[in-house]
């Protein structure tokens, strides 16, 4: 094996189980907080509990929901972020975030349709996958020709993220609207939902299935994003698939940016900062920043959701807050290292 390819492996193996033990400790320290904390010296009879099926004490009790918002949580922040990573590699641009293509936005208009027509919780979350996949698929039909490899890469990156914006600032007009017509009592619940709020999240497998399987893409492609992330215009000629690539990253951005808009809300920052900070503590190789960010990503959300229902206990402030900010300050700390 190549010394520089141990080395890589090795590093990536130390970073991604420091991370690991970072995310557990997040999960752990997510439970044991809140208005009414759990001492730590019952922390471990109240995980016993709960891997056995039973929550007798209080504690039990007080984990076992504290653990589904925090799980919850933490699959939405590693989504992102892992969407995040797709979306700048997709269109090598550092300031491109999960929801620069109004992907979010499509989903929001589901969302709050289904909020003003008092619809089921269940036909809420349906109604807002309907509309990021909506808005995905008309996002494609009308730039599928500028995610094709050629010497055109760089217009056919701008033309997509251009056609995004454009379809995001459609999704803002009806959004506008409907907020401009909702029935008073149905404004708070739309309006926290736009935020990003994980108060009455449920625990779903299905995050945690597209999760897996963008996370399996990403890393199966890892060494080509290297590639069209540092030579767009010469990645074909060194053997990368570049149309097939990109719209695979779109496609799997989508669904990623889709999943955690339907369980959380439109939730900023984490896929614009999380990516940033991993790259600059670790590197661009992608084969560390994917797993890195996916990590830091979950553990992120799950501090910030931790801190956004204790700041203020027992009143819970909307995660989205907390993340915009914790993320405004430390964004424009990172553009003016990146400008250094």
């Amino acid at each position: 094996m190549h010394p520089i390819s141990a080395h890589l492996r090795y590093r990536t193996g130390i970073v991604t189980a420091a991370l690991l033990l970072a995310s557990i400790a997040s999960l752990l320290f997510a439970g044991a907080t809140g208005s009414v904390a759990i001492p730590l010296a019952e922390l471990p009879g109240a995980l016993h509990e709960l891997l056995h099926g039973r929550a007798d004490s209080l504690a039990a009790t007080l984990l076992d929901l504290r653990a589904t918002r925090a799980l919850t949580a933490f699959v939405t922040g590693a989504t992102l972020s892992l969407a995040g990573v797709m979306m700048q590699t997709l269109l090598r641009n550092p300031l491109a975030d999960p929801y620069v293509l109004g992907i979010s936005a499509g989903s929001a208009v589901g969302a709050l349709f289904a909020m003003m027509m008092m619809c089921a919780a269940w036909m809420v979350d349906l109604s807002a996958f309907i509309g990021a996949v909506a808005v995905s698929m008309l996002l494609y039909l009308l730039a599928r020709r500028d995610m094709r490899g050629g010497s055109a890469a760089e217009g056919g990156t701008a033309l997509l993220l251009l056609t995004g914006t454009i379809l995001s600032a459609a999704c803002s007009a009806l959004i506008s609207l409907m907020l401009s017509i909702a029935p008073d009592g149905r404004l708070r619940t739309m309006v926290f939902w736009m935020i990003g709020d994980l108060g009455g999240a449920p625990l779903r497998w299905l995050p945690w299935i597209v999760l897996a399987a963008g996370l399996a893409f990403a890393l199966r492609t890892a060494r080509s994003m290297n590639v069209l992330a540092l030579h767009a215009e010469a990645a074909s000629t060194l053997g990368i698939r570049v149309g097939a690539l990109r719209k695979g990253l779109f496609f799997c951005s989508g669904l990623l940016t889709a999943s955690a808009v339907t369980t959380a809300g439109s939730i900023g920052f984490v896929g614009l900062i999380v990516p940033h900070a991993v790259r600059f503590a670790f590197g661009p190789d992608h084969r560390l920043l994917i797993p890195a960010a996916t990590l830091a990503g979950g553990a992120y959300l799950v501090l910030a959701d931790t801190l956004a229902r204790t700041v203020i206990a027992p009143q819970q402030l909307p995660v989205g807050v907390v993340t915009a900010l914790i993320g405004t300050p430390v964004f424009l700390y990172q553009l003016h290292r990146l400008r250094k």
